[in-house]
């Protein structure tokens, strides 16, 4: 990952949030979502959770800290600050956000990353969906904490799915499974790159077909 900063950091630059906190996700390929609330729109929540702070990227080891008001509720972990530095949230699979001017960030080399957007709220989601997640349901509980925290209706909401490993090269069409989930909570418009990475090697990373030894895409979704 490290010899990949470089041209994330253009990456970042290129679509103007190189000046932004950028929010990432653990990757666990397990089914929490990070919640991003904007300040003063807390619930209660008292159990702590933490996460881990990637504002100094020198650092070999990051230790996992406490960072503001951080709670748990059912699938997700949400914290109700501004953020001001990059951030990435342990144990979750996928961010979502009413905040604007920070990114929300996944990394994947086979993995579906799937970008959710409000067309009538200011809200927004980004989550890392393989075989494991879906069979989770790690989109299906982003949806419903778009729902539950920013009262986002699943029929204003527009999905995208990434390029990501497909058959024949895997055993599981995860990326028809998400279509799926996401038509059965209400969302009518879902979006499908249809590109298979492990096809386009030129293009895409893929840790299946590279064997492990591959690198991993970066994708990104803000609110301007």
């Amino acid at each position: 990952m490290r010899r990949l900063e470089a041209a994330h950091s253009e990456i970042r630059c290129a679509i103007g949030v190189s000046d932004w906190p950028v929010l990432t996700a653990e990757q666990v390929h397990g089914d929490q979502i990070a919640v991003v609330a904007k300040p003063g729109r807390a619930g209660q929540l008292p159990q702590q959770k933490s996460v881990t702070d990637r504002s100094d990227t020198s650092r070999r080891s990051r230790a996992t800290q406490p960072i503001g008001s951080i709670g748990c509720s059912s699938g997700a972990t949400r914290i109700d600050l501004p953020v001001e530095s990059d951030v990435q949230f342990a144990g979750c699979d996928g961010i979502i956000t009413n905040q604007r001017e920070v990114a929300l960030g996944i990394h994947v080399a086979d993995c579906c990353a799937v970008y959710i957007v409000d067309q009538k709220k200011p809200a927004i989601g980004l989550v890392h969906s393989g075989k494991k997640g879906t069979k989770l349901g790690v989109v299906v509980n982003a949806i419903g904490q778009m729902k539950a925290h920013f009262g986002s209706n699943p029929a204003d909401l527009v999905v995208q799915l990434s390029p990501c490993i497909r058959p024949p090269h895997y055993e599981v069409d995860f990326a028809a499974e998400i279509i799926g989930q996401c038509r059965a909570q209400g969302v009518k418009q879902i979006h499908d790159s249809g590109i298979c990475t492990a096809c386009h090697l030129d293009l895409y990373y893929s840790y299946r077909a590279e064997k492990g030894k591959t690198g991993r895409m970066l994708a990104l979704l803000a609110l301007m």
